[in-house]
Formats: C-alpha cells, sequence, structure tokens
C-alpha cells in the first residue's frame, strides 16, 4: 500500500481570560458560555462607559463533563496542598459587602394591603 500524507491545519485560539462563565444543558450536552468583559476608552461615546464582551462557548457531551469535573477537582486539590487553601480576594469580598449595603439601603416599594 503506497504511503499517503495528511494536510493538517490548526486553528490557534488566543489567549482568553474569563471573567465570568455561565454553564447550562440539556439532555445531550453541557455548555460553558465563558465571557470576558473589558472596559475601553473610546471618544466617540462622548464620555459613557464603553465596554468589549467576547465570549467563547465550550460544548461538552456529558460523560466528558463529568471527567472535566474530576480533574479540575484533582487540581484544585493539589493546588492548595502546594499553595494553600483558595479563599475569596478580600477587595471582592469588600466589594459584596457593599453591593448589599447599598441594596438594603435602597428605599422598598410599598407594600399593598390587601386586608383593608
Amino acid at each position: 500500500m503506497a504511503e499517503q500524507h495528511v494536510q493538517m491545519s490548526v486553528l490557534e485560539g488566543g489567549e482568553f481570560f474569563a471573567h465570568e462563565v455561565t454553564v447550562n444543558f440539556t439532555p445531550l450536552q453541557f455548555s460553558l458560555d465563558c465571557k470576558s468583559i473589558t472596559p475601553r476608552s473610546d471618544p466617540r461615546t462622548k464620555g459613557r462607559p464603553s465596554f468589549v464582551i467576547r465570549h467563547n462557548v465550550i460544548m461538552l457531551e456529558p460523560w466528558h463533563a463529568k471527567i472535566v469535573h474530576e480533574i479540575l477537582g484533582n487540581l484544585l486539590q493539589k493546588y492548595e496542598e502546594e499553595f494553600g487553601k483558595i479563599k475569596k480576594p478580600k477587595a471582592l469580598e469588600k466589594a459584596e459587602k457593599k453591593q448589599k449595603q447599598a441594596s438594603s439601603s435602597a428605599e422598598k416599594p410599598p407594600v399593598p394591603a390587601y386586608f383593608g
């Protein structure tokens, strides 16, 4: 049999830092929608905030999602053994506390009185 050569192209994606991940599933697949939110300075917006949102979607069969879960759990365990327990950053705790205080101090709409 004659030797055959195969041409292969690999499309390399750029690095992607996910600030947020949304995970959903259907009976046949899990989808991870990884989002990157980047503020921009754009003179056309005349001082209004401007953001660029990119996202990459990863789709997995349920079996593969389970394998990724197992691998990630093992890696997190090894990471914490080497570098210590992973904790929520103090800046994030402070921001969440500030947000909670702002939402609790906001005026709540009046509750209707149904009992006359």
